[in-house]
C-alpha cells in the first residue's frame, strides 16, 4: 500500500528515487520556492542526497506514506512534491519549481492525493501557510479545505516568528472536528474574519 503511484490528466505522482537527485536539487535549492518552507535551501548534490535519505527513504519504509514527486506525464521528471504526514496532524504540504507556478498543477496533484488518503481511511488532513504567502491558502481553499484559525510560532530551524493560518479538511463526514494542537500550544492565536 505504501505510496501508490497516482495519475491525473497531466501528472504522474510517484515516489522519489535516487535517480531524481538532480531534480530534487532543482526544487529544494531555489530560495524563492523555499522561502516559506521550514528548511534552508539545499546547497549541493551531497546535501540533496542526505535530504533524500532523511526525508524520503525513511518515509517509504513506513507501512503508510504519502510523499510524492509531482511529475509531468511528458517526461516523468519531478518538478515538485506533495505529501501528507502520518503524524496526528496529517499535515498536507507541497512545493513546486517556480517556472511551473500558476498552472493549477499543485491543485491537480492535491485532489488526487486527497482522494487517495480518503479512500485509505484518513479521517482528516490539515495544512498551514505563512500569512505572507496567501497563494498557498488559495490552493488549500481550491481543494475544499476550510480556514480554522491563525497562530504564531517561532519557526525552526530558520528561527523566525511566523503567523500561520491553519486549514483543515475532514474526510470522514465529521464536520465539527477541528485539530486544536497548534491553537493550544501557541500564546498568540486568533481567528481572522477576512482572508
Amino acid at each position: 500500500m505504501n505510496t501508490p503511484t497516482l495519475n491525473t490528466e497531466r501528472l504522474i505522482l510517484r515516489k522519489f528515487t535516487e535517480d531524481d537527485l538532480e531534480a530534487l536539487y532543482a526544487i529544494y535549492s531555489d530560495e524563492e520556492v523555499n522561502r516559506f518552507l521550514p528548511w534552508f535551501p539545499l546547497k549541493n548534490l551531497e546535501e540533496t542526497r542526505t535530504f533524500f535519505k532523511e526525508r524520503y527513504e525513511t518515509q517509504y519504509e513506513k507501512p503508510q506514506a504519502y510523499a510524492y514527486a509531482i511529475c509531468m506525464k511528458t517526461d516523468n521528471v519531478p518538478i515538485g512534491y506533495i505529501n501528507v504526514d502520518m503524524e496526528d496532524h496529517h499535515d498536507f504540504g507541497y512545493g513546486l519549481r517556480k517556472e511551473f507556478w500558476h498552472r493549477g498543477i499543485v491543485t491537480e496533484a492535491a485532489r488526487a492525493v486527497i482522494e487517495q488518503v480518503k479512500m485509505d481511511g484518513l479521517p482528516y488532513i490539515t495544512a498551514t501557510h505563512d500569512r505572507n504567502n496567501p497563494r498557498s491558502g488559495g490552493v488549500m481553499r481550491n481543494v475544499g479545505m476550510k480556514y480554522q484559525y491563525s497562530y504564531e510560532e517561532q519557526w525552526q530551524p530558520k528561527d523566525i516568528l511566523v503567523t500561520f493560518r491553519m486549514y483543515q479538511l475532514n474526510l470522514d463526514g465529521n464536520e465539527e472536528r477541528v485539530y486544536r494542537k497548534y491553537w493550544d500550544i501557541s500564546d498568540v492565536r486568533f481567528v481572522e474574519t477576512e482572508l
